[in-house]
């Protein structure tokens, strides 16, 4: 069911979350052994902001009568999903079946055990995906989750001050020479650039692209040592110092996460804007910059930048006793009619990469080849065991960067100290 007949029916079924226990046989206990358990699941998902979930339960119960799910929403804060999905696995809950993995969490889950590989008999076809999707949802060569929605980072520019968005970094800075007031947004002309660059976790996004855009990473390829003292690092990291020194970023930005951002633009008081996806609809609705912007891949050093990839997956609970209705589960989510559904009722990007290409998809949400061009190219945030550790090493260190406290270097060789500790404490 798509268009008009899927919100209506998302509305009849919004009390459609919660729908019958947990039951059925298990052919095996352990945590990291798979079982064949049919019957009711439980899947464990974020605040549905989008409104997509209800279309989810019902097309799946009206299917499966015997194997109905019940859609156990979480907070809308992702650290407050990850604490709740940490004490459930950590006392080995059987009712948390399916569980929604954001992609900087699969390590982690797959490291302690908590979740099954999708490997043997649940080893699922991914040949219809957007591989960067499913690289997100691998760990140490092993896939561990269904990828079922994405994102990527976007630039937003003013096609009214511009004629065509830059593809590199020093295009983008000499192209708002005169056009732009340096330094801030409070002029009589709009700032330059801005992306999340506060000290949150979308610093840590955007630090994250500019560091791979260079040539840098951030931590080795197993994840457990830092990789980011380097000369690479340091030159990805300066665009975004040097923004603040020079003036092409505003010193607004040292407090703006998406919405400041996103309102600032919309305001008409920047030129470029880093966001996601969801920002197009806003910006064509009520904005100063309605039918005055464009979206392009983000620049970098020497052509095009590096987005850093988002979205979620699913994955089952090694301590599910109903694991083959579960991987059902996860195939169906990414069934083309729960992707399309998601696209046009939620604004959710899939993961099927045909439908970046479908005529009437594109006709409705403009930004779609964009879209598919920054999660194709996208580059995971650090994929690393210890993640919580490894983002506030770069949050904390980039942002005393950023605000002139710490030199680029100093702040890469504590942010590599930080992340070692973390690492060896692990």
């Amino acid at each position: 069911m798509r268009g008009k007949g899927a919100a209506a029916l998302a509305g009849v079924l919004s009390s459609v979350l919660v729908l019958s226990a947990c039951g059925g046989g298990s052919d095996s206990d352990s945590a990291g052994e798979t079982n064949t358990g049919r019957g009711p699941f439980t899947f464990v998902t974020g605040k549905d902001l989008s409104g997509i979930m209800p279309f989810v339960a019902e097309e799946w119960n009206k299917a499966h009568p015997d194997e109905q799910v019940t859609i156990k929403q979480q907070s809308d804060a992702a650290d407050q999903q990850l604490s709740d999905l940490q004490q459930h696995f950590q006392a080995k809950d059987p009712d948390y079946d399916v569980v929604t993995v954001d992609v900087v969490w699969t390590a982690e889950f797959a490291a302690k055990g908590w979740i099954v590989p999708l490997k043997g008999d649940l080893a699922i076809d991914q040949g219809t995906l957007i591989p960067a999707t499913v690289e997100a949802a691998t760990y140490n060569g092993t896939q561990y989750a269904a990828p079922y929605d994405s994102d990527g980072g976007l630039l937003y520019y003013r096609t009214d001050l511009v004629k065509e968005a830059p593809k590199t970094w020093e295009e983008l800075i000499t192209s708002c020479e005169g056009k732009t007031t340096s330094g801030t947004i409070t002029g009589s002309k709009p700032g330059c650039y801005a992306g999340q660059l506060a000290s949150y976790e979308g610093l840590t996004v955007n630090a994250s692209e500019a560091i791979n855009a260079a040539g840098g990473t951030i931590v080795s390829e197993d994840g457990k040592s830092a990789a980011v003292d380097s000369a690479q690092a340091a030159s990805g990291l300066d665009f975004l110092v040097n923004g603040f020194k020079d003036g092409y970023i505003p010193k607004e930005a040292l407090g703006f996460k998406e919405t400041e951002s996103l309102n600032a633009f919309a305001a008409g008081d920047l030129m470029y804007l880093r966001n996601w996806p969801y920002a197009y609809a806003q910006l064509s609705g009520d904005s100063k910059v309605k039918g005055k912007f464009g979206v392009a891949p983000l620049p970098g050093p020497e052509g095009g930048g590096a987005s850093t990839l988002g979205g979620h997956s699913a994955a089952i609970s090694a301590y599910s006793k109903n694991q083959a209705s579960a991987l059902d589960f996860l195939k169906f989510l990414q069934s083309e009619e729960i992707q399309r559904n998601s696209l046009v009722k939620g604004a959710k990007a899939p993961v099927i990469a045909s439908l970046y290409d479908d005529a009437e998809l594109n006709e409705e949400f403009g930004y779609l080849a964009t879209l598919k061009e920054s999660i194709s190219t996208a580059v995971p945030r650090p994929v690393t065991p210890f993640y919580p550790a490894v983002t506030q090493a770069i949050q904390t260190n980039a942002y005393a960067a950023l605000q002139g406290k710490s030199s680029t270097a100093d702040a890469l060789k504590d942010m590599a100290a930080s992340i070692n500790s973390a690492a060896a404490g692990g």
